[in-house]
């Protein structure tokens, strides 16, 4: 009996002790599994599995899910997610719970296969708060930051506690979204549950503030928080740095027990990106002499951009050098900033080889534009065109460089090109756009794209920016049209600035409108605008053209006395101009040598101009001689002596100035004149014979110059200065390029319509005249444009009155 029940009682503890020596297999295997994933050869693991089968053990749910663990790891890691999803299909429903299914949740979450991972989550019979943060740091990870916060919200809802990782999470999805009033919900969890003393989740709530900009909510919570890492201090660091108020980012700074790397690079960058290079690089300084951090790729990149925007190549080159010395990686924000340093501080061809041995996608539009800019400052628009060209991704500012480096370089045809090409397949402009295109509307005098310009400019909202209405009232006022110019300037409802005032009083002033435009100047005094130093070029110009010399004398005291303007040499040229123009030469002769700085060019050249209408020889002689002495090519001032003297009749020697300048190889300016028709701009010399209509427009050419003949007109021989005989004389007057362009928008225009002409020169006396004569017979107001100012002219009258 005994020995029977001794035999029962081992039958009966055989199978717990299977179980237990099999419980025991299976852990061995799951901590063999579990090593796998960490060791060299992660391969060993599909061997353990097949032990696992051989010796019956996949019954544990404990070595299925570390199973599936290791195979969801190795497909994260480079192997294949069918054999983990196979395995996960293979183990039997009772044996997959929650940690089961969060495992395949996990693989595809992590691997970033998003739909996937969705799929399995919709699928899951029970969701556990791991479930969900799975879920939100996926969706975190792969930017869908807005998906990631619904699900967070979606998750509250279930009545489900979220993790210190999920709260994490949730408030760097809040901060990329500026999801601000759900990112104050997710702070108002926080407190909840007791976890704004837990620094990882304070630091969130910092960083999401940061973001968000309210340094108040930030500074308040930086506050409470009884225990702070260096992550915390650096967080309002950087928050301060952003909002530009150094002075507390400096202070908490200083305030730091231990600054590492991040803290100075905060304060370094903060100064950078606030216009502050001075102080970025002099915190760069105090951080190499006061601490042992040594710099990295982001320090390097912030000093780069210091040294570019304070155009300092020699300290660039030495961070440079430090780059090479210490062996850096040349990541893609370093190469970037090199470029734009070498290219902004003025060596361009640097900054070409270093973007030459670059992988082209480590290249970004910043760094294309600063080199793109550096050859327009060179004035190589090729190159620049080029830079242009190769890059991938354009963004409005660098189209924007583009043009204005055509308009500045007095391409302005190619910019309002580039411009079309813009808006065709390219970034919508911005306000420096537009700004820059109206300026080379201006320049062609293309009114009618300018207005085209200006109804964008309206729809955009942009016309408001003071550099676009300021740019429209300029093209409108170089485009020959004051009361359209007028118009957007009596528009303009939002505060008027000094320089939309100036630009208004100079537009008034080139159109010989002087009483206007001293009277706006009187007006914008009223008001209680300052006027700048250009103001005061525009009215001392205004006086001059509609001869208000005491005006502009007692102007000139006023700019002096009430101001506080030094003058510039442009004003003194303006004064000369003034009494030069009104016959008082020997005052404005005084007044030079009054004045208590060198005359320059434009100073000498404005006196020897009027020499010439008041016949003064010996005067036009000194301001030659002047003017010669400090730019000896000056062809100006040759052709404007010889014209004084072939005005006196002294033809012998006016030869002699003419021969003189031909023996220095001195080139004469050569005058152009162009119009706007049909979108396009034609341009005319004097006996131009390249232009596809030559015939018909000498044709008209001279049709019109018989018909002012009839009218009354006579040729000013004396604006021939050359000593040939009259009908030569009137041949060579007939053929001036404002009478050729004349001609041509004659014959290409309907009847009434408003010819537009510009000149590089300053118009002659003798076309001048006949431009009068042309509108009477024509019937046509014809606007020119000259080198000093517009003339009207109309039924035989001219604006200018005759005085210009």
């Amino acid at each position: 009996m005994q020995n029977a029940a001794l035999a029962a009682g081992a039958e009966a503890a055989r199978p717990r002790a299977m179980v237990a020596a099999a419980t025991a297999a299976s852990d061995h295997y799951a901590r063999l599994l579990q090593l796998c994933q960490t060791a060299v050869k992660p391969s060993a693991g599909r061997a353990i599995h097949a032990h696992a089968i051989k010796a019956g053990l996949l019954v544990s749910a404990y070595l299925c899910n570390n199973l599936l663990s290791y195979y969801a790891g190795a497909s994260v890691s480079g192997g294949s997610f069918r054999d983990a999803r196979n395995l996960f299909d293979e183990i039997p429903p009772v044996r997959q719970n929650v940690f089961t299914w969060n495992t395949l949740l996990s693989m595809y979450a992590k691997s970033g296969r998003l739909a996937d991972a969705r799929a399995v989550f919709d699928e899951m019979p029970e969701r556990d708060a791991v479930s969900w943060t799975v879920m939100i740091v996926g969706l975190n990870r792969t930017g869908r930051f807005r998906e990631a916060v619904k699900t967070f919200v979606d998750m509250v809802g279930e009545g489900l506690a979220p993790t210190q990782f999920t709260l994490t999470n949730v408030l760097s999805a809040c901060a990329a979204t500026e999801a601000c009033g759900i990112g104050r919900k997710v702070h108002s969890f926080v407190v909840k549950l007791g976890l704004s003393s837990c620094v990882p989740v304070a630091n969130s709530v910092l960083n999401m503030y940061g973001k968000f900009g309210d340094a108040e909510t930030a500074t308040a919570v930086f506050e409470r928080m009884p225990v702070r890492s260096g992550s915390s201090w650096n967080a309002m660091v950087s928050l301060y740095a952003r909002q530009g108020r150094m002075d507390l980012a400096v202070s908490l700074f200083d305030n730091m027990v231990e600054r590492s790397i991040v803290s100075w690079n905060a304060v370094i960058a903060g100064y950078n990106q606030n216009g502050l290079d001075d102080m970025a690089l002099k915190f760069f300084s105090r951080m190499l002499s006061d601490s042992f951090m040594e710099p990295d790729a982001f320090t390097v990149t912030s000093v780069l951009s210091a040294c570019a925007n304070l155009r300092m190549l020699k300290t660039g080159k030495q961070m440079h050098s430090y780059i090479l010395r210490k062996r850096m990686p040349h990541s893609s924000q370093i190469i970037n900033a090199l470029i734009s340093t070498y290219a902004k501080s003025g060596s361009v061809e640097t900054a070409r080889k270093i973007m030459d041995q670059a992988v082209i996608s480590d290249l970004n539009v910043i760094s294309f534009t600063a080199l793109l800019e550096g050859y327009v400052k060179l004035r190589d628009m090729k190159q620049a065109r080029e830079i242009f060209e190769v890059m991938n991704n354009r963004d409005v500012i660098a189209w924007t460089a583009m043009i204005v480096g055509y308009q500045q370089n007095g391409q302005n045809d190619e910019a309002v090109k580039l411009f079309r090409s813009m808006i065709k397949s390219g970034p919508e402009p911005n306000s420096y756009t537009l700004a820059a295109i109206l300026s080379a509307c201006a320049s062609l005098a293309c009114l009618d794209y300018g207005k085209q310009i200006h109804c964008k400019a309206i729809r955009s909202l942009q016309e408001q920016s003071v550099s676009v209405s300021n740019a429209i009232i300029t093209m409108y006022a170089r485009s020959g049209s004051v009361p359209l110019a007028r118009r957007v300037f009596d528009r303009i409802c939002w505060r008027k600035e000094t320089v939309t005032w100036t630009s208004m009083i100079v537009a008034l002033a080139q159109h010989g409108l002087g009483e206007e435009a001293v009277g706006l100047f009187e007006e914008m005094l009223c008001v209680g605008v300052k006027p700048d130093h250009i103001t005061y070029i525009g009215v001392f110009s205004a006086c001059t053209h509609a001869g208000f010399v005491d005006k502009g004398k007692r102007y000139y005291d006023q700019m002096q006395n009430e101001h506080g303007i030094v003058p510039e040499m442009s004003h003194y040229a303006c004064m000369v101009d003034l009494l030069a123009r009104a016959g008082l030469l020997t005052e404005a002769h005084e007044f030079i040598q009054r004045m208590p700085i060198m005359p320059d060019v434009i100073v000498w050249g404005s006196l020897l101009s009027a020499c010439r209408v008041r016949k003064n020889a010996d005067l036009a002689e000194l301001a030659a001689e002047k003017l010669l002495v400090i730019d000896p090519d000056n062809s100006g001032a040759y052709s404007s002596l010889a014209n004084v003297y072939s005005a006196c009749g002294r033809w012998n020697d006016a030869a002699r100035i003419w021969k003189l300048m031909k023996d220095k190889a001195v080139k004469k300016e050569t005058g152009f004149s162009w119009t706007h028709v049909h979108n396009k701009v034609h341009v005319f010399g004097a006996d131009d014979v390249l232009h596809p209509q030559r015939d018909a427009i000498y044709k008209k050419a001279a049709e019109m110059w018989e018909e002012i003949k009839k009218a009354g007109f006579v040729s000013n021989l004396n604006s021939v200065l050359h000593d040939v005989d009259d009908e030569l004389k009137e041949e060579l007057l007939s053929r001036h390029s404002e009478k050729l362009a004349i001609a041509f928008g004659l014959i290409n225009t309907p009847e009434k319509t408003t010819l537009r002409i510009m000149k590089n020169l300053r118009v002659c006396n003798d076309c001048h005249a006949a431009i009068k004569f042309i509108s009477k017979v024509a019937d046509r107001e014809i606007i020119v444009r000259d080198a000093t100012r517009f003339h009207h002219f109309r039924d035989g009258f001219c604006s200018c009155k005759d005085y210009w």
